[in-house]
């Protein structure tokens, strides 16, 4: 029998953008039948657009949980491989794995000797960070910075001391309807000759991609930003 595969399977970024998701990763994907997701009704939608080789009802979704008890999805994935049948690993949007949950799943596919097989497609953090115009030798991402005016400010200057004294890329998203208090914030902190980067709804139609100095930003007739999933991006350098 054959041995049974992980397959860490990128999804769309944004709207309307399957054509992000190369052919040979949607033909992996039509010849599965057992999936771990984020959100079961996403990854159907997803799949469904693909037209799998097997109807949705005789497939198996296991949503990942937040919690730190036993997962269902744990539970579909030992079952799944023991039975020698591949499975799928989804994310809600870009690549499993990355800025999203999943990697217990795959911490578990090694320790059960199953191979992990990532699959190529959209990862936002790559994307904005290509399009920056900033350091790609050395980055960081850092997931969510804190929500209030006052938190996020002081985080913005930790991030500006870690960009000048390592000379590293340092980026964050946020929730679509705080992209603009972040920019707003922002430009308030950071130095004039600081690089600040924005970019929303990558892939999209609605895509946005902006990196300039924060005394430009100022400068500038003033900016609103769209109430689109966002990458936010720091670097000064030495």
């Amino acid at each position: 029998m054959q041995k049974p595969v992980l397959y860490l399977i990128p999804c769309p970024i944004s709207e309307n953008a399957g054509h992000t998701i190369p052919p040979y990763v949607q033909d992996i994907v039509r010849n599965l039948d057992v999936f771990i997701v984020e959100r079961a009704k996403t990854a159907r939608h997803f799949i469904k657009s693909l037209r799998p080789e097997k109807p949705l009802q005789e497939m198996v979704f296991a949503e990942l949980s937040d919690n730190r008890q036993p997962m269902e999805a744990e539970q579909a994935f030992m079952e799944a491989i023991k039975a020698g049948r591949d499975v799928g690993l989804l994310s809600e949007a870009g690549c499993p794995g990355v800025a999203d949950p999943g990697a217990a799943v795959v911490a578990l596919a090694h320790r059960e000797g199953v191979r992990v097989a990532p699959l190529v497609g959209p990862s936002s953090i790559l994307l904005a960070l290509m399009a920056s115009g900033m350091s790609g030798q050395q980055f960081a991402f850092h997931g969510y910075l804190s929500p209030k005016r006052p938190e996020l400010a002081r985080d913005l200057r930790r991030l500006e001391n870690l960009t000048r004294h390592q000379d590293q890329t340092q980026l964050f998203i946020e929730t679509p309807y705080r992209s603009q208090m972040v920019l707003e914030v922002a430009l308030d902190t950071l130095q004039g000759d600081t690089l600040f980067g924005v970019a929303q709804d990558l892939t999209g139609a609605a895509e946005f991609i902006r990196s300039l100095p924060v005394s430009t930003w100022k400068n500038m007739e003033r900016q609103s930003l769209e109430k689109l999933p966002a990458v936010f991006m720091i670097y000064r350098g030495r």
